[in-house]
């Protein structure tokens, strides 16, 4: 079990939410403004993406990655910032031609992945660790991608979070370490109940965890209902945790939540689980931070 819990809270995602819940933080300001009640309420980690302003739709504009640092860091408010470098690899095969991208398709490569995180140099950047059926689309994320990505993390001196949404990306992950393209120590996201990823379950999240090499630090979440339980999954398996409206629109059933409250809520199943919500300082010792 783990007794000093790392909470991060993924703020908004690039997830078809806007319209599904009345409060989904879309503009820089609203982003960061969530990011810093979030860590009032315990998240030692704000994971960050942006949104189109006008439409809600996804971004990858370093301008608003900048204006949702910027006003985060300068609301003196402690917090770790994690900015995603997943974006970009959507693929929706066209109807008239399966060789082409269809409607929904959205492609960037390695270096465009890491271009906001390149320019505002964040603690932490994701990189999904392999392609995976996502719903009804494809993540396309092929090796001779990752490890062109990872290496852009490492020289930028960012510590990667390798999110494995099945067993393979964890596999693939342990290759990365061998390669020398990881710090140490590594930083693993394991992310369950994706469609059609690793399931939300306790053999599932055991799997991946026994695969993990010694040492790592790692956190785990679930989406929709399986939020509160797989946080408390990872918990009692030695790991830390994420919650927020990326992964989760419901407080209860019917009840929609902010980012604050599900981090509240979270800290306190952590509490009644005997455990304690980790401070941002003691999250960058642990994971090997560089300062801010």
């Amino acid at each position: 079990m783990n007794r000093d819990v790392i909470i991060t809270c993924a703020l908004t995602g690039a997830g078809d939410t806007v319209g599904k819940h009345p409060d989904i933080p879309v503009t820089p300001k609203q982003i960061a403004e969530a990011g810093i009640d979030a860590a009032k309420a315990g998240a030692a980690i704000v994971h960050v993406h942006v949104r189109d302003p006008d439409s809600g739709g996804i971004s990858h504009d370093s301008a608003l990655f900048r204006e949702v640092v910027e006003r985060i860091r300068e609301s003196d408010t402690d917090v770790v910032i994690n900015l995603t470098a997943g974006g970009g690899g959507d693929w929706v095969p066209s109807e008239q031609d399966a060789r082409v991208g269809g409607e929904g398709t959205d492609m960037q490569t390695p270096e465009e992945r890491h271009a906001p995180v390149g320019a505002l140099l964040p603690e932490i950047s994701t990189l999904d660790c392999g392609s995976v059926n996502f719903g009804d689309m494809v993540y396309v994320s092929p090796a001779q991608w990752l490890r062109r990505q990872a290496r852009l993390i490492k020289d930028s001196g960012v510590k990667a979070e390798m999110e494995c949404f099945d067993l393979g990306h964890v596999r693939f992950a342990k290759r990365l370490i061998d390669e020398g393209l990881i710090d140490s120590p590594p930083l693993f996201q394991l992310c369950m109940g994706i469609p059609w990823g690793a399931d939300a379950d306790t053999r599932s999240l055991t799997a991946m965890v026994d695969q993990l090499p010694a040492g790592a630090n790692w956190a785990a979440f679930g989406i929709g209902r399986t939020q509160m339980p797989t946080v408390a999954q990872a918990v009692l398996l030695g790991g830390n945790v994420r919650v927020g409206l990326e992964d989760n629109l419901y407080l209860d059933k019917g009840v929609f939540a902010s980012n604050a409250q599900l981090v509240e809520r979270a800290a306190t199943l952590i509490s009644l689980l005997g455990a304690r919500v980790a401070s941002p300082a003691a999250a960058r010792e642990r994971l090997g931070l560089r300062a801010p």
